[in-house]
C-alpha cells in the first residue's frame, strides 16, 4: 500500500514537468512560414509567440513589441501625470502666495496702479534720453555740413572723430527707440498679469470657504 501511495506522489511530482515538456511555442516568421519548437525558434525572435500546452491550446501569448509599446504608453502616461501633478503644484504655491499678498481685490488694484505709473515715469526717462541724443545728433550733422559747404582746402575733410561720434549717436538713439517701444507694449502685459491675478485671487478665496 505504501508503495502504491509511494508511486502515486510521485506521478503527481513527474506530472508538471512532463506537461511543462510538452509545451510548444508556435509563431509566424518574417517569410509567413510556421514555426514550432519546445523552446522559441530563432525565427520567432522579436515577434508574437504562442505558448501551447500538450492538449494544444494556447496558453499564453508573448509579444515583445506590444509588451514595448505597452511600457511606452505606461511611462508616458507616468510623464504626463508627472507634468500635471507639476503644474497642479504651481498653481497652487501661486494661489498661496496671492493669499499670503493681498488682502483684497482693491490691493490688486493698487498694485496695478503703483505698476503702471513706474512703467510711465520710465517711458517719459526714456523719451527724454531720445530727445537728448537727437539734439546731439543735429549738432553733429550741423558740423558735418559745416565740412561739406566748406570752399576752403585747407580746412580740410571732416574729422574721423566726427564721424565715430555720429554712428554712435544712431547706435544709442535706436537702443533707447526700441527701448520706449517695449515699454508701451509692457502696458498691456501689466494689465493681463494683474487681471490674471485677480482671478486667480478670486478663486483661491473661493477655495478658502
Amino acid at each position: 500500500m505504501k508503495k502504491i501511495l509511494w508511486m502515486a506522489g510521485c506521478a503527481l511530482t513527474i506530472a508538471p514537468l512532463v506537461a511543462q515538456a510538452q509545451t510548444t511555442y508556435r509563431c509566424t516568421g518574417t517569410d509567413g512560414k510556421k514555426y514550432y519548437g519546445s523552446t522559441i525558434p530563432m525565427p520567432c525572435a522579436g515577434r508574437p509567440v504562442e505558448q501551447m500546452n500538450a492538449q494544444g491550446r494556447v496558453v499564453r501569448v508573448i509579444d515583445p513589441e506590444g509588451e514595448r509599446k505597452a511600457r511606452e504608453e505606461k511611462e508616458l502616461a507616468a510623464t504626463k501625470q508627472q507634468e500635471q501633478d507639476a503644474v497642479s503644484r504651481e498653481e497652487q504655491r501661486r494661489s498661496r502666495a496671492l493669499l499670503a499678498t493681498y488682502t483684497s481685490d482693491r490691493d490688486i488694484d493698487d498694485a496695478r496702479r503703483r505698476a503702471l505709473a513706474d512703467n510711465e515715469k520710465a517711458m517719459v526717462e526714456v523719451e527724454n534720453k531720445i530727445e537728448a541724443l537727437k539734439k546731439r545728433r543735429a549738432g553733429y550733422e550741423k558740423e558735418m555740413e559745416f565740412y561739406k559747404e566748406a570752399k576752403d582746402p585747407k580746412k580740410g575733410a571732416p574729422p574721423t572723430r566726427l564721424h565715430n561720434d555720429i554712428v554712435n549717436v544712431n547706435i544709442d538713439l535706436r537702443a533707447q527707440e526700441d527701448l520706449l517701444t517695449a515699454k508701451k507694449r509692457e502696458v498691456s502685459s501689466i494689465n493681463a498679469r494683474y487681471d490674471e491675478d485677480k482671478k486667480r485671487y478670486a478663486a483661491a478665496v473661493r477655495g478658502k470657504h
